[in-house]
């Protein structure tokens, strides 16, 4: 069974999308037709629901570079009294995008981690192949894109039939490919040796918290704000979505060994996931890591023993 999984990462998701971009060019087919379960998280989500419905990742990525400059535009000069940015712009693009398809109608394994931050747990949006628990398939697509893209403080949560508030599922699973590991044991009995997991992140970056004079550590460390713009960067959120990426990538090579298959890239500085004006050079990146490895992505995509047994 031959699973895609892509991480969390704000506008960062541009690097994952042109990795994918560069595999369907190469095979001359949709991404969805290479895996047989789909898995993304937060902006990785946006992808993994655009997979399922086989829409091109240059469509994709066209999408990502006309919404990024309307979604990231800042609502409040300081996010103390509401979320920094409005989620106004991210519905209008995932309802453009994802139409009122509904889970239900959705065959495909598709896994969207989110929280449901009103009974304090972590959930899975699942599509419509089957899952023994009594998930809402009534939930349209984009609502459950948009549940796992609402971080907190820079989105407001996003409110679920008047039922439950749901925030960004980075918080628990930035990576989903130990989701997609349950998963395939659970409710497709698979066993480990089966499984064979593409896994695809959005860049590494290193957050400066250099050690200062200053021992009072506040706020203004974890979530900065720069004058004169009052632009707070999300140092400690994106700092937790990493942590939380690797720790999973960890955990899944030594479960998997070489059945799991990492692909990401050092973006030697910090890259909010909140900015924009790093997009051309996140999508070079995305290209370079591909060529780069172009060979062992061929080699993986092309090994598929006992994936539909």
């Amino acid at each position: 069974m031959k699973m895609l999984c892509i991480d969390g990462g704000g506008i960062r998701g541009v690097f994952a999308v042109a990795i994918l971009q560069a595999i369907e060019e190469e095979y001359n087919c949709p991404i969805g037709d290479l895996f047989d379960v789909v898995a993304g998280t937060s902006t990785g989500s946006i992808i993994a629901a655009s997979v399922v419905l086989k829409k091109s990742m240059g469509e994709v990525m066209e999408s990502y570079q006309l919404y990024g400059k309307k979604i990231f535009v800042r609502q409040a000069k300081v996010g103390l009294f509401k979320s920094v940015y409005s989620d106004q712009y991210l519905r209008r693009f995932f309802r453009k995008a994802f139409g009122e398809i509904t889970l239900a109608e959705i065959k495909k394994p598709l896994l969207i981690p989110a929280v449901d931050v009103t009974n304090g747990k972590p959930f899975v949006h699942r599509s419509n192949y089957g899952h023994t628990e009594n998930d809402d398939q009534s939930i349209k697509l984009w609502d459950a894109v948009l549940s796992s893209c609402s971080a907190p403080v820079f989105f407001p949560p996003n409110n679920i039939n008047n039922q439950y508030l749901s925030i960004d599922g980075g918080l628990w699973a930035n990576n989903p490919s130990l989701v997609c590991v349950t998963e395939a044991l659970h409710q497709f009995k698979k066993e480990i040796k089966e499984l064979e997991i593409f896994s695809i992140g959005t860049g590494l970056q290193h957050i400066d918290f250099t050690i200062g004079k200053d021992k009072y550590w506040g706020a203004k460390h974890w979530l900065p704000f720069h004058l004169p713009s009052l632009k707070m960067t999300p140092k400690l959120l994106d700092l937790a979505l990493q942590l939380s990426s690797e720790s999973v990538t960890y955990h899944c090579r030594h479960l998997l060994g070489d059945n799991y298959f990492r692909l990401n890239g050092e973006l030697g500085e910090e890259m909010p996931f909140d900015e924009i004006k790093f997009m051309d050079e996140l999508i070079e990146l995305g290209k370079q890591v591909f060529q780069n490895n172009r060979d062992e992505v061929i080699s993986f995509v092309n090994k598929r023993p006992d994936s539909h047994g």
